[in-house]
């Protein structure tokens, strides 16, 4: 969006996709992040009646707009993209855990994914960071590919790591078998969120129903989602837990149910370590997490069968 101080106007290419505007009555800045911005637009259209609009607009390219009325390209800033929704008013906390979980367990069981596989067919992006989400056909391997991937990122963007770079074999070769590998029988691909973290969730001030926003989708295990639930900063008590698995039974083996979790939080934590080089903190997450796992688990998938 054109801009000029705290004055914006509205693109050629935006205005073109609202239908029947006659008047752009304003547009106001509601958040910004280092790679996306967002606005209210209130127009009026031909006939008197005025409506309000939020609109998005990123620099990221190819990003996945769920949902919108319409998306495109700006005309006004090269390599800008923005989608455009109804504009709702939200409270910016945490909605309460019942009908929250309830909502997203259903997502995550009528999400079925179209061809059966792990993966989505649209590259999409979490914040600036492109997600590896070619298709596999088991939850191990895309999970694997998607781990490794974001490993290659935040090695170039924080520098090397004699600790992580130690972790990483054993990580591939006896943790994420041990505990992906028994569930392949048994879980079918789920659409996610993909970063459902206290900030992407909201309560709409007019009839207090959640929602949820800024989504970077793919199919995966529905377990997944929780992973960004585990660290603490992110708000999401135990209580949460509870009620999502009222509504979605955990899955078995239930007694790996802790482990998967903190193994699926290690892939949150590290693209938030490459998100944000400079903070320490989340990389030492991984690493210790990691080293957890691997001491718990030297023998793999072997020690599963063993068991089984």
């Amino acid at each position: 969006m054109a801009e000029s101080g705290k004055q914006f106007a509205v693109d050629d290419n935006v205005l073109e996709k609202i239908a029947d505007v006659e008047l752009v009555l304003g547009m106001a800045s509601v958040a910004n992040s280092a790679w996306a911005r967002a606005f209210r637009i209130d127009a009026q259209l031909h006939g008197g009646r005025v409506e309000s609009y939020f609109l998005k607009d990123t620099m990221a390219a190819n990003q996945l707009c769920a949902e919108a009325n319409c998306l495109g390209s700006c005309r006004s800033v090269p390599d800008t993209h923005f989608y455009l929704t109804e504009f709702k008013n939200l409270l910016l906390y945490l909605p309460k855990p019942y009908l929250f979980c309830e909502r997203l367990a259903e997502l995550h069981k009528n999400g079925v994914s179209l061809n059966g596989k792990f993966g989505f067919h649209v590259t999409t992006y979490n914040g600036e960071l492109l997600q590896e989400n070619s298709f596999t056909d088991t939850r191990e391997e895309f999970f694997a590919n998607g781990l490794r991937h974001m490993l290659e990122l935040n090695m170039e963007r924080a520098g090397p790591s004699k600790q992580l770079e130690a972790l990483v074999p054993q990580m591939f070769d006896k943790v994420i078998p041990r505990l992906l590998r028994p569930l392949e029988s048994s879980i079918k691909p789920s659409l996610v969120h993909g970063d459902l973290w206290c900030g992407n969730a909201a309560v709409i001030a007019d009839n207090g129903v959640p929602i949820v926003f800024d989504p970077c989708c793919f199919w995966a295990h529905n377990e997944y989602e929780l992973g960004n639930w585990r660290p603490k900063r992110n708000l999401f008590t135990e209580e949460y837990f509870t009620a999502y698995h009222s509504h979605y039974p955990k899955a078995a083996p239930e007694e790996d149910y802790d482990d998967r979790n903190a193994l699926y939080a290690i892939r949150f934590n590290l693209h938030a370590a490459t998100l944000f080089p400079k903070i320490p903190d989340f990389r030492e997450s991984v690493i210790s997490e990691m080293g957890r796992l691997v001491a718990k688990f030297p023998d793999g998938y072997s020690a599963a069968i063993n068991l089984g």
